[in-house]
């Protein structure tokens, strides 16, 4: 068995599947965390996760090595991710998560900055929920994973200025959700 990626896809690429599924060992955690951090929820991300690594097995053989397989299966992810999350938005009637902790339960933190704490939370992880799938991948992309615009250009398959763009939108969209100006309260109410 192969031990080095390149190797590892070369294998698959020519039909070994136990080449393939050492790329899905090897690259499951990353993938799954990022499709999680996508959907907001562990059964939609197994679902995207899966559907990844099914788009990846058919189409290894157009795999051209450009990019790393990770960087790849980035891709993959993040589409299947867009994908998911809009025909979910059809029937959407998920309900929060209660069990997950959201504040911190440092002892010195007092029970109205904890409410605070976790308040702000739930309202952020509603707002990012909200964003359409593509603004959404891009904040994921870049405020949770740290990439930069190029890295997220080339994860999307966009160019790195619609991946600026789409950031600055989302982020003016989170920002207009969780903190919005009463100019913009009231265009609202209208």
């Amino acid at each position: 068995m192969p031990e080095d990626v390149s190797d590892l896809v070369a294998a698959a690429k020519d039909g070994d599947r136990s080449a393939f599924d050492e790329l899905v060992r090897r690259t499951y955690a990353e993938t799954y965390t990022l499709a999680y951090r996508m959907t907001g929820n562990d059964d939609d991300a197994r679902d995207v996760t899966q559907e990844a690594y099914l788009r990846a097995f058919r189409g290894l053989k157009r795999f051209r090595g450009d990019a790393r397989f990770t960087t790849w299966m980035y891709r993959i992810t993040a589409n299947c991710a867009a994908t998911h999350m809009g025909k979910r938005r059809k029937h959407r009637h998920e309900e929060l998560d209660e069990s997950v902790p959201l504040a911190d339960e440092h002892p010195a933190s007092s029970p109205e900055l904890r409410m605070e704490v976790t308040d702000l939370r739930a309202r952020l992880v509603e707002a990012v929920e909200q964003l359409p799938p593509k603004l959404r991948s891009v904040v994921v992309l870049r405020d949770v994973y740290d990439l930069p615009h190029e890295a997220i250009a080339a994860e999307l398959g966009i160019s790195e200025s619609a991946a600026k763009v789409r950031l600055h939108r989302a982020r003016r969209r989170l920002r207009e959700d969780l903190y919005p100006l009463p100019s913009e309260e009231s265009a609202r109410a209208v």
